[in-house]
């Protein structure tokens, strides 16, 4: 199924891949409109979509995926649904566990209802690596048990859960994405590579949560973007869940050192006690994704931070919470 020019719907597109689906889709010739509740988890959502609200293809509504009546408002007439919106980040969700339910669970079960009733022709659900917890071994496929460890991973896979079950009953055939590390511009400032980038321009080191082994697969965010949209291309994958990742480990440690060199700084991290639901390893197994959608990475870490650079170095930066704070 070719959607270029097709009218699609993002939710949660004002947000970091959101906002890159939403760049990328437009220049495919679709029609976006753009459902997200601008809520004040972080700021600066407003430079993500800013250069897109003069064009007539795009329309953004400010709305919640928890109100019924939106959702029933935005989905008329779209044939293709990203939902991409959730509540965020895994401390948070440890702190926040009712509302990680709210949004993340039954915020999804509301967009699977009203795709439904509008007759939508495909849905693409964002998932993560969360939900498959401690891993034994590595790499990560999609035949491996789902045992999370966080909250959010658990509302991920309650998520993934709904799309399964109405693909399977009638509802709007459903494809799940699990994103492994996913950075890049517009990057959100809690995510470590931003984190990272934002300590050491201040000057103070970045910090580090456990002994800095653990590894993360880093997925650039338009090698995701690619992804998703050939999900929504591809009936192959309806009522699937494929891992979306690089395939490659990189300890923490390595990360930091990687990024103090390219801020020419000689910042030694700091480390602080690992939180409760983190996980010692990620590496993507993506050979489904690559058979099911024909796709393959393309952006390499090292190439990925060259691009972030660019990004941050020019407007990128925003004051933290915390340097405001200071």
């Amino acid at each position: 199924m070719d959607i270029s020019r097709s009218r699609v719907v993002i939710t949660g597109g004002a947000g970091f891949i959101g906002s890159h689906l939403a760049d990328q889709l437009l220049s495919l010739g679709c029609s976006v409109t753009v459902l997200d509740n601008l809520d004040d988890f972080y700021s600066g959502k407003e430079q993500n979509y800013a250069h897109n609200l003069s064009n007539p293809r795009y329309k953004l509504v400010k709305g919640d995926i928890l109100d019924a009546k939106v959702l029933k408002d935005v989905m008329k007439g779209a044939g293709v649904v990203f939902h991409q919106a959730a509540q965020a980040g895994v401390r948070f969700c440890i702190e926040n566990p009712v509302r990680a339910h709210e949004v993340n669970a039954r915020g999804t079960l509301n967009v699977l209802l009203a795709a439904k009733e509008a007759k939508v022709r495909k849905l693409v659900f964002a998932s993560s690596s969360s939900v498959y917890g401690v891993p034994k071994r590595v790499p990560l496929t999609e035949e491996m048990p789902t045992n999370p460890t966080s909250i959010y991973g658990a509302t991920k896979l309650a998520g993934e859960k709904y799309c399964q079950a109405l693909s399977e009953t009638g509802g709007v055939p459903a494809a799940c994405l699990r994103y492994f590390s996913v950075y890049g511009p517009r990057g959100r400032p809690d995510q470590v590579i931003h984190a990272f980038a934002d300590r050491v321009r201040r000057g103070v080191p970045p910090v580090i949560y456990g002994d800095g082994k653990q590894t993360r697969d880093f997925t650039y965010v338009s090698d995701i973007v690619t992804a998703a949209i050939f999900a929504a291309e591809t009936e192959e994958c309806d009522g699937e869940v494929l891992n979306v990742g690089f395939g490659k480990e990189v300890t923490i440690a390595e990360l930091a050192e990687k990024m103090i060199i390219r801020m020419g700084s000689k910042l030694e991290p700091e480390y602080r006690p690992a939180y409760a639901g983190d996980f010692p390893r990620t590496l993507c197994g993506n050979e489904k994704a690559r058979r099911v959608l024909r796709w393959r990475p393309v952006v390499g870490l090292d190439e990925g931070l060259t691009r972030f650079f660019e990004w941050y170095n020019s407007a990128g930066w925003k004051a933290t919470a915390e340097e405001k704070a200071s």
